[in-house]
């Protein structure tokens, strides 16, 4: 599923994010917030993935990104990558058991295993809090 923003030539705005997003852009925004409260020197910035992707967001430091949020009419994705340290401690966790099975069912390459997470209500924010601080640590 591509990105509900697939326009090269516009990046998305603020009002055209919520617009998309409806009820799910508080979630968003405070998934946003929360990574840049941890992580001072965090930056957020639109990305142009092509064609096929369309526009998404990125949370990241000069090194690597925290954090993908990648927008969809009235809901959005979170994507992450995790090493296998980061792996071992999402397992660990008290995360949701749908998001271990995504996670170890992710296909691994070297930078480790990315997975998706569709997110359509707050009550997924505790299980996306403990993912963020272990992207965070790792």
């Amino acid at each position: 599923m591509t990105s509900i923003f697939t326009d090269k030539k516009y990046a998305p705005t603020a009002i055209d994010l919520k617009n998309a997003l409806g009820n799910c852009y508080p979630i968003w925004k405070e998934i946003e917030l929360y990574v840049k409260n941890a992580f001072q020197d965090a930056s957020a910035n639109w990305h142009y993935s092509g064609d096929k992707f369309g526009w998404s967001f990125r949370i990241s430091d000069k090194k690597r990104v925290f954090i993908y949020l990648l927008p969809r009419a009235g809901f959005f994705k979170t994507a992450f990558v995790f090493g296998e340290k980061a792996t071992q401690a999402v397992l660990k966790s008290e995360v949701a058991d749908d998001i271990k099975t995504a996670l170890t069912e992710a296909k691994v390459y070297a930078e480790g295993r990315g997975f998706r997470l569709s997110v359509s209500n707050a009550s997924q924010l505790p299980d996306l809090k403990i993912l963020i601080n272990i992207k965070l640590t790792y």
